[in-house]
Formats: structure tokens, C-alpha cells, sequence
């Protein structure tokens, strides 16, 4: 009897042994599987980190949010600014909002969470945008607004051209030629301070030219996200609005002036009507040596670009950066770089866009008769 109960007693060892194992054995494949995961997430998160800190240890790194890249423009902004950084042994990491506030907040959000260790910002709404300082300084990344003021924050530095002066430019052409008439005003984006600005600039050429009664403004509006489009309803409505009873058209930008001119051809006064534009961009300047637009202002982008970059770098090292000016943004008094715009007629492109290499003689004059 004691025989069996030995047998039984070994048997039941032998099975709680087993079960142990199985038990153990479970219990180590669902431990080891998961520390596998989690130590292999690690090891990319410590490579990730490792990549990062070598970045930052062997050179800068800059974030540049910017409203778009659907402009020339901004397409020549973005390379330049890069190849000035990387040159200074920064690198830089480009985010295009496509005019999308959430989207431009959120990429700004991924710079920031990426350790970037300055912003450069081309706002796309002024105001929206003050949360893109906040956000970057509760990390401690200073904040560059480049080109378009930041409004109603306390950002680090704004780096511009005159855009007073540059509203003063299209207005002084303009009037020069059509000193007593009806006007049509095509402004850019309500939510750009810069188009403010040159709205003032131009006002400060026509009021005393509409208090005298020499100049009527018969249409006035803002485009919708500078928007081409948007320029050409705008122009369509001035036109239908006053029995194509126009006598000048000064638009914000070389943008809303191709929708303005595009406009004014439907109606066979293309070439007729003048119209002021901004940027000499390609398409413009073309405009202008063909005779359908007359003024554009060159703001030479390779300034501003490789200006904002050096300061960028020179920020992110700890630097201070001397300023002479300040612009209010609602909220401070920012400190500030104002580089100077040049006006340009078909009198003087060749000594202006092309003898700086903006753009090339044979594709100003390519549809030149």
C-alpha cells in the first residue's frame, strides 16, 4: 500500500512539475516576445536619439515652416535659405503648409518635438500663428518670422523688406501714369499682415489724391490666400461692377496681377489698363516686356534668404543680434531687419533682375516680338 501511494505521490510530482513548466514556459515566451518589442523600440529610440544628438552635436539643426510652395517665389526662398544654412554647417528641415493653419501648426508642432533648435516661420495667418511661438518657446527654440510679422506674440526677430515702402512703389507707378481716374485695388490675403502694410504704403500715395478728387477708388478688395483665382473673380466683379469703366488696377502681387490681366484680356483691355505687381517673378516680368503689366517690385530674395540664415545660425549659437529698428506687432515692439525693394519697369529690368541673375535675358525676353 505504501508501494502505491509512493507511485501515486511521484506520479502527482511528476505532474505538477510538468505543469510548472508549461506554466513557466508560457509565462517566459509572453515575457520574452514583449521585452523583445519594447527593447527593440528602445534600441531605435536610442539610435534615434543618438542621431539627433550627433546632429545637434556636429552642427545646427533649423525647422522652416512655411504658408506654401505653389509660388515661384517661395520655391526660390526655400533654396536659397538651405544652401546658405547647410554651407554654415546647419541642416534644415523644410515643412510646407499648402495656406492650411491646423496643417502649419502641426508640422511646427513635429519641428519643435524634434528638437530643432530654431523656427523660421513664413506665417500663414499672422494671428494663428502666435501659437507656433508659444508652443516653440515653452521648449526654449527662438523664433524668427521671416518675411511676414508674426502678430501678437513676443517672437524673437522679424526679418523683412520695407513693405510700407513697397505698397508706396505700386502706388507712385501707377499714379505717375494715370494721375486722375478710376481705381480698382486688388489686395492680397487679410490674414498676411504684410498685405496691410502694402495697402498702407499704397494709401499713403492716393489719399491725398482721392481727398483732392482726382482719384476715385470705384473697387476695392482682398484676395483670398493671394489666390490667382480669387484675383481673377475680384477683377471680374470690378469690371461687371463699373461697365469696364476702369482707368487703373493696382494689385498686391505678381499673382493677383496674372489674374487681373486675365481678366482684363476677356475684355480686350489687356495692355491698356495699367497694373502694378510684386515679386518679378518670371510670368511678370514677362508681363512687363510684352506690355500688359507695367511695374513690379523686385525684393531680392537672395538678400533676405541668406540674411535670415546667417542670422538663424548665428541665434541658434547663443549669438546677440544687433538690430536698428522695431516693428509692433500688437503685443511687442519686435526687433527687426528691413532690407530694401527696388521698383522695376521694362526701363529697367536688364540692370535690376537681370544683372543680379534672378532671372536670365533670354527668358525675360522670350515672348518679346
Amino acid at each position: 500500500m505504501k508501494k502505491v501511494f509512493g507511485i501515486l505521490l511521484l506520479a502527482l510530482l511528476l505532474l505538477l512539475a510538468a505543469c510548472g513548466e508549461e506554466e513557466t514556459s508560457s509565462e517566459d515566451t509572453g515575457t520574452d516576445d514583449a521585452p523583445a518589442e519594447e527593447n527593440t523600440e528602445a534600441d531605435e529610440e536610442t539610435e534615434d536619439s543618438g542621431e539627433e544628438e550627433a546632429t545637434n552635436e556636429d552642427g545646427i539643426s533649423i525647422g522652416f515652416s512655411l504658408d506654401t510652395l505653389q509660388e515661384e517665389r517661395w520655391q526660390r526662398d526655400r533654396d536659397l535659405f538651405v544652401s546658405k544654412a547647410e554651407e554654415l554647417g546647419a541642416s534644415v528641415n523644410v515643412q510646407s503648409a499648402d495656406s492650411d493653419d491646423a496643417k502649419q501648426i502641426s508640422q511646427a508642432e513635429n519641428l519643435i518635438s524634434q528638437g530643432v533648435d530654431l523656427l523660421v516661420v513664413v506665417p500663414h495667418d499672422a494671428e494663428v500663428s502666435a501659437s507656433i511661438v508659444e508652443m516653440a518657446h515653452a521648449e526654449d527654440i527662438p523664433v524668427i518670422s521671416y518675411d511676414r510679422l508674426i502678430k501678437n506674440s513676443e517672437v524673437d526677430l522679424y526679418v523683412s523688406f520695407d513693405n510700407e515702402r513697397v505698397g508706396e512703389m505700386q502706388a507712385t507707378a501707377i499714379t505717375e501714369l494715370v494721375p486722375q481716374g478710376k481705381y480698382v485695388l486688388i489686395e492680397g490675403a487679410d490674414t498676411d499682415n504684410n498685405a496691410h502694410l502694402f495697402k498702407q504704403g499704397q494709401m499713403n500715395i492716393l489719399q491725398p489724391l482721392i481727398d483732392s478728387g482726382d482719384i476715385e477708388i470705384v473697387y476695392d478688395q482682398w484676395t483670398k490666400g493671394w489666390e490667382p483665382e480669387e484675383a481673377l473673380a475680384n477683377m471680374e466683379n470690378a469690371l461687371t461692377s463699373n461697365d469696364n469703366d476702369i482707368d487703373a488696377v493696382i494689385a498686391a502681387n505678381d499673382g493677383t496681377a496674372g489674374g487681373v490681366i486675365q481678366a482684363l484680356a476677356a475684355q480686350g483691355m489687356d495692355g491698356e489698363i495699367p497694373v502694378s505687381g510684386q515679386d518679378a517673378e518670371l510670368a511678370a516680368v514677362q508681363r512687363i516686356v510684352e506690355g500688359t503689366q507695367t511695374m513690379t517690385v523686385y525684393k531680392p530674395i537672395r538678400d533676405l534668404a541668406e540674411r535670415v540664415a546667417e542670422l538663424a545660425v548665428q541665434m541658434a549659437n547663443g549669438e546677440e543680434i544687433e538690430t536698428s529698428t522695431t516693428v509692433n506687432n500688437g503685443q511687442i515692439d519686435v526687433p527687426s531687419i528691413l532690407l530694401d525693394p527696388i521698383a522695376v519697369t521694362k526701363e529697367n529690368i536688364d540692370d535690376t533682375i537681370i544683372a543680379d541673375g534672378f532671372h536670365s535675358e533670354e527668358d525675360v525676353y522670350q515672348n518679346a516680338e
